[in-house]
């Protein structure tokens, strides 16, 4: 900032010189005094106020992207040692389901629970529970999608309950929706099953097991969500993970395509096509409804399977996080994220026109690739190591631990509403 003063002041001064017939001396004079002084202002003020200004300039965010005071973007950062640990533990908060508490099934290893998010260029302050509750008075918070969600809730859950423990005031049969109330603060907070965000027929179990191909009909929400949306106050809303799995596809009541569906004369289809479809059309009543609430729409939440898949004996055993940069390609990953980006930025736009830009990107997908050491692992299950036991152990690393790396999700949330 200096050396643009600098460079500016001494041609109007000598224009001032010139008609005041000073001559050329005094305002050369005034020049080498002039760069002096900002020479003398550079020095006192140091290189890391510029440091810091170039840092900002290379972080700023792109349109549609999260970010702080418009310089720091908060989905940009590395992990970094935390020696505090934990805002809770496995033994503290109730609301952990057995596939999740990774230190009660045996986990040997705890590392992992010492590390924070740290972007680029800024600092992402631990999640308040209080002041959250304070603020969110008389509200209710849903958050919308798979099982990611759900172990997302948990997460939301413990950070609260050590202010306030809620009541949980409804469960659907297979319990994949619930809802659970702040009774002090009259805060509600729903988890709503919709894998897909479209109406979906599913036929698997909980392992992932299937007797029959998926039938998803790409151009009809949801009604387990759509049908509540007026009740909502905030929402987070995601999908994905189910995507590439067998599917056969509808639009206007035919059969258009199939992915990934043996031995039937289909067209072949990429999950690709049927993920953005269905973005597209949630997206759509979004920012099309009267009804509007906070929306964070949290993007692509990548696995770390190694040597195999879920169903092929894939494992996680890494320990620590990765670096910048060690996650390697993940093309399929980056993928799915460049088309939840792509169709955010556009429904985006539209909602800006509309209603001053309550869609929100919460874009998590760098901070959640640098951890494979975050998963449940074998750990899903109670000691699934013990002696006597012969059965094959299945690897969750899909799901995360808890506590664990999602507890800065909700952290980031804290932030962007803190921003607005």
């Amino acid at each position: 900032m200096g050396l643009g003063m600098g460079d500016q002041t001494p041609a109007s001064q000598r224009k001032a010189a010139a008609a005041a017939g000073g001559g050329g001396l005094a305002a050369l004079k005034l020049l080498l005094c002039v760069l002096l002084v900002g020479l003398a202002l550079r020095l006192l003020v140091g290189p890391s106020a510029y440091l810091l200004s170039d840092t900002a300039t290379a972080t700023a965010a792109p349109e549609g992207e999260v970010a702080s005071d418009g310089s720091c973007d908060l989905s940009h950062g590395e992990w970094v040692p935390d020696s505090l640990g934990p805002s809770y533990t496995n033994g503290s908060c109730r609301f952990i389901e057995m596939p999740q508490n990774c230190m009660t099934n045996g986990r040997p290893d705890s590392g992992y629970l010492y590390w924070r998010w740290k972007p680029y260029g800024c600092d992402v302050p631990r999640f308040e529970g209080e002041k959250f509750l304070e603020a969110m008075r008389g509200k209710h918070w849903a958050l919308i999608g798979d099982s990611i969600l759900r172990n997302h809730v948990q997460s939301l859950l413990c950070l609260l309950a050590k202010v306030e423990e809620p009541t949980q005031v409804y469960h659907d049969r297979t319990f994949k929706s619930r809802r659970w109330h702040f009774a002090s603060h009259n805060i509600t907070v729903s988890l709503i099953w919709a894998p897909f965000l479209v109406e979906a027929e599913i036929f698997e179990d909980d392992d992932g097991r299937s007797t029959s191909e998926l039938q998803l009909h790409l151009d009809i929400l949801d009604s387990n969500w759509t049908r509540q949306w007026n009740s909502f106050d905030y929402v987070v809303i995601s999908t994905g993970q189910w995507f590439p799995k067998t599917a056969v596809y509808w639009e206007d009541g035919v059969l258009t395509g199939c992915h990934y569906c043996k031995n039937k004369n289909i067209a072949e289809l990429t999950f690709e096509y049927a993920f953005r479809k269905s973005l597209r059309k949630a997206f759509q009543f979004i920012t099309s409804s009267p009804h509007k609430p906070v929306v964070f729409y949290r993007t692509w939440s990548p696995s770390h399977f190694e040597n195999g898949e879920w169903s092929s004996g894939g494992t996680c055993k890494r320990t620590v996080p990765f670096k910048p940069g060690e996650a390697g390609d993940r093309e399929s990953d980056k993928k799915m994220w460049r088309i939840e980006r792509e169709e955010f930025a556009k429904a985006a736009a539209h909602d800006r026109s509309n209603n001053a830009g309550r869609l929100k990107l919460l874009d998590t997908f760098e901070l959640s690739l640098l951890r494979p050491d975050g998963h449940s692992g074998p750990y899903r299950t109670y000691h699934p190591f013990d002696k006597g036991t012969t059965s094959k152990v299945q690897n969750d690393c899909l799901h995360w631990c808890l506590p664990g790396p999602i507890d800065a999700w909700n952290d980031i949330i804290m932030e962007m509403l803190e921003m607005n």
